[in-house]
């Protein structure tokens, strides 16, 4: 069968898909690559990736797409299951024979409850890394053969074996050539790095225990499992002898730093190449690990700080102190590395004083961004576990009527509007500082590229701003 590897389309600027963690839309556009989808669309003869949201296309021309395939292969999440159980509804009206398979986070905590939202319409849901798994159904193998899979037959769910995470890495293609087949390479955007950018893995899972994070509770595992260096290598060449137009490299791992030797090692291997480049670090990342990379053209870092309390750290299980994130911060602009600091409000604990020391906490790292999220307790995290158990979940609906986040906690001390309004209040502190705006003042000055960005950008942010206030009366 030739399958379609299909980013739905939703919302305006929504980034959800196969790639990003942040399943809303954004303050300002931001795109990651839809990776997942990328690496059996690899292994697959007639395969093609459809990244809708990105390349604007609607729901007709989807349609108009799938109707050349045996198969459509959507990634899903929780906040849109039933938007794109709804996208296959209308594939399948037009060509009925195709089979539908769902993806990702939400289908493999939930296989049984997202086949019943989708009888009649969704064929298949996978479990877990779909690699394989599809592959395997592409090939012909019948369904109940084929580890990693549920769907219904006769009114019955059946689900076939635990298909294991894939433990040797480099069996798997390159997603590289798939990006510059099948996707606008210059519509990727993340407003903190250079761009165009193309994103890779040198991993899968994150060893860490962080009680909100999705994709290892639920998805990719806490068994950290990597590529080799050599075969990291090998992508990065072939990316810069054939996607010139890159000007930055982004390692798109959980945590790039979580293996230190294997970083170095990676770092060692591409220094020769003289490219920009981008992680996701832990801040308990050592001086050494980060000059290593640094000296190898690594300029910036993205850390979940997530607060600016210990006692919250603690009860998140993040594994990082307040006092090791300023010993990072402080490393990271001796060796002039750049930083993206994440931040989340409404994690367990959280009150009015400790929104205030994570705001202040920020200003005093005076990191170079920062994004300031609501804590969101998916299906298959502790943190949702912890929530049902409380009775701390307000609402079912994880974004409102325009993709935007919706604080769907409330606390006995804490409501969600006043989690909700904190972001807001966040990033007005941290941006509309004079030395913030003196600095930006400055790069704009120096730079014309730089000037059309930031407008660009502000811009953008007052719009989101607006439309953010507009709907915040969904969360009261």
């Amino acid at each position: 069968m030739k399958p379609l590897f299909l980013n739905p389309p939703t919302f305006e600027d929504f980034d959800g898909g196969a790639g990003a963690r942040y399943q809303a839309s954004r303050e300002v556009t931001s795109f990651w690559y839809p990776t997942w989808l990328c690496f059996p669309a690899g292994m697959i003869e007639g395969s093609r990736v459809v990244d809708a949201p990105v390349q604007k296309f609607d729901l007709e021309k989807c349609i108009a797409i799938a109707q050349e395939f045996d198969m459509v292969v959507m990634y899903t999440s929780t906040p849109t299951l039933q938007i794109d159980i709804e996208t296959a509804r209308r594939i399948k009206a037009v060509k009925p024979g195709i089979v539908t398979v769902l993806t990702g986070p939400h289908v493999s905590v939930l296989p049984e409850e997202s086949l019943r939202a989708g009888k009649d319409i969704i064929d298949i849901v996978c479990r877990g890394e779909f690699d394989y798994s599809v592959k395997e159904l592409c090939e012909g193998r019948e369904w109940s053969r084929v580890d990693g899979i549920s769907f219904l037959k006769d009114g019955k769910v059946t689900t076939t074996p635990d298909r294991p995470p894939i433990a040797d890495l480099d069996t798997l293609p390159f997603v590289a050539p798939i990006y510059k087949r099948d996707l606008p390479i210059a519509e990727y955007i993340i407003p903190h790095f250079k761009n165009p950018y193309v994103s890779i893995y040198s991993s899968r899972g994150c060893p860490s225990h962080c009680i909100y994070c999705l994709w290892p509770q639920t998805f990719s595992g806490r068994t950290m499992r990597v590529r080799s260096p050599q075969n990291v290598y090998e992508e990065i060449k072939w990316i810069v002898d054939n996607i010139p137009e890159m000007r930055e490299l982004s390692f798109d791992d959980d945590t790039f730093t979580a293996d230190r030797k294997h970083a170095r090692e990676i770092a060692g291997l591409i220094k020769p190449l003289g490219i920009s480049w981008t992680i996701n670090a832990r801040a308990n990342t050592d001086y050494e690990t980060l000059k290593t990379l640094r000296e190898a053209g690594l300029r910036h870092v993205v850390v979940g700080f997530e607060s600016g309390n210990d006692q919250i750290l603690k009860n998140i299980k993040k594994g990082v102190t307040v006092a090791q994130a300023v010993q990072f911060a402080k490393d990271c602009k001796k060796l002039g590395l750049s930083i993206h600091g994440a931040f989340i409000m409404g994690l367990p604990g959280e009150t009015k004083e400790t929104i205030r020391q994570t705001i202040d906490f920020a200003k005093q790292l005076d990191l170079n961004s920062i994004q300031a999220s609501l804590a969101s307790p998916y299906p298959g995290t502790e943190f949702y576990t912890l929530c049902i158990q409380q009775g701390w979940i307000s609402s079912d609906s994880f974004l409102d009527a325009s993709g935007h986040q919706k604080c769907v906690i409330n606390y006995p001390n804490l409501s969600n509007t006043e989690i909700f309004n904190s972001v807001e209040e966040f990033y007005n502190k941290f941006y509309f500082r004079p030395k913030y705006i003196a600095r930006s003042i400055g790069r704009m000055i120096l730079d014309g590229d730089e000037r059309r960005k930031l407008l660009k950008e502000g811009k953008q942010y007052l719009e989101y701003m607006r439309k953010r206030k507009d709907s915040c009366s969904d969360c009261k």
